[in-house]
């Protein structure tokens, strides 16, 4: 959530950066200042009404003393009077309140000033490449190739139980993936820093308002009911990913300068909608419903923001870099950006098999928009309260990794070599290819 003080303070300069993510928000703002507004108007007449009956008041007590009833009963009545407005406005605060603080979870984040303008992916900068596209002897296969050819998922049987979307590991696959999953929590608890953590996978919904997921997304994801009780829907969300869970665990809090930074790590598995408006019925793992994700979380003091964010970005990259894969760096422009987001670096692993380039990891400060949103504040050694910078990164989204993995390390006999640094958490340094 923006801060109101700077919308009314610097108007100008909130609508031309909300204009530059090219979605139209900047329309809104004056509907919020015209709510805030009223608000304010009215707060200001309570207080006046305030300060005209305990004056008075005190006229009343002073007529009853000289036992002029008559009078007294006047000013009584004036009382009343200025009681009722009292309320009226006590309601009219209230509702232009809860409607300008609504209106507010509708506006995103506004772009950083380091930040392109741009309107599409096509106006994202590079920043920077690692590795080469390999060579190969033989034409690369598909992921879908290879896991039915290793058998390490079985697509059909998986739209047999959930539909299309979804994902049955087998064998090795499963192997694989839990491979993966230990190896990216070992790599960033014990070589970065990040404190493990294991949250629940169903939120409230406020976390989702939280992290900026609802208003604006909440038909892109999962409610839960209890059985059939539809009383029960909307109590509940499955987590779209581990951000939602962790970066809310300090919700409503203030916490000790002396505490900051603080780092967390988290696996899950991540459940998202929107999934089916891609074409999600085609078989594969580049967009599905439910996948594997190891989340890193920071919140920091603001004057450290960017520096740990390009400290996020290193150990998301870190794990690319081990398993031996070629990516690149992009930055996101304006138009590209996610909501909550300030600045948003996008890790892209190639992907030889699909010929392009897969996005495995989004690396991002929000700056104060999400703690300002879920009331979380650290007090400074001289008293202040200041709301953090909290960033988030996938270290990093397991199921476009598996695909890159198969296919940039599938050899001509259909196996798969393993990279060293997986090699003690597979047991084994190659999938063989069957009989």
């Amino acid at each position: 959530m923006l801060d109101i003080k700077m919308i009314r303070d610097q108007t100008d300069l909130v609508k031309n950066r909300l204009a530059s993510r090219h979605a139209g928000d900047e329309a809104k703002i004056d509907e919020i200042l015209a709510l805030d507004d009223q608000r304010r108007t009215a707060l200001t007449e309570v207080e006046q009404l305030k300060a005209t009956r305990n004056k008075v008041s005190k006229e009343i007590g002073a007529l009853m003393g000289q036992k002029k009833i008559a009078e007294a009963d006047a000013k009584k009545a004036e009382t009343k009077q200025i009681g009722d407005r009292i309320s009226e406005l006590d309601k009219t605060v209230e509702s232009t309140e809860s409607a300008r603080n609504s209106k507010m979870l509708e506006i995103p984040n506004l772009p950083n000033e380091k930040v392109k303008i741009g309107k599409t992916a096509e106006d994202n900068p590079e920043i920077r490449v690692h590795g080469n596209k390999l060579d190969y002897s033989f034409k690369p296969k598909t992921h879908v190739e290879l896991c039915e050819k290793l058998k390490l998922i079985d697509f059909a049987r998986a739209a047999k139980i959930s539909g299309s979307g979804y994902l049955l590991y087998t064998g090795w696959g499963a192997r694989l993936e839990r491979a993966l999953i230990q190896f990216l929590l070992d790599l960033h608890t014990t070589e970065h820093g990040y404190t493990e953590v294991s949250p629940p996978f169903m939120v409230k919904a406020e976390c989702m308002e939280g992290v900026g997921q609802f208003p604006k997304f909440k038909d892109q994801y999962y409610g839960i009911a209890v059985g059939d009780d539809t009383k029960e829907l909307g109590k509940l969300y499955l987590i779209p990913t581990a951000e939602t869970p962790v970066a809310n665990i300090h919700r409503e809090e203030i916490l000790k300068e002396s505490e900051l930074p603080i780092y967390y790590c988290a696996y899950t598995p991540c459940f998202r909608g929107e999934a089916g408006a891609a074409g999600v019925g085609t078989r594969g793992m580049i967009r599905v419903h439910q996948f594997d994700k190891v989340e890193l979380i920071k919140i920091t003091k603001p004057e450290h923001g960017y520096e740990e964010l390009e400290k996020l970005v290193t150990n998301a990259e870190k794990v690319l870099q081990l398993l031996g894969l070629h990516y690149r760096v992009i930055q996101l422009c304006t138009g590209d950006m996610g909501f909550a987001s300030a600045l948003t670096y996008d890790i892209e692993v190639w992907s030889p098999g699909q010929d392009q380039y897969l996005e495995v990891s989004s690396c991002s400060n929000c700056e104060d928009f999400q703690s300002r949103r879920m009331s979380l504040r650290y007090k400074t050694e001289a008293g202040e309260n200041k709301f953090p910078h909290i960033l988030n990164g996938s270290g990093t989204a397991l199921a476009r990794l598996f695909v890159s993995l198969i296919e940039t390390h599938q050899q001509p006999d259909g196996s798969i070599n393993i990279p060293a640094a997986l090699q003690p958490y597979l047991k084994a340094d190659k999938i063989p290819c069957p009989a």
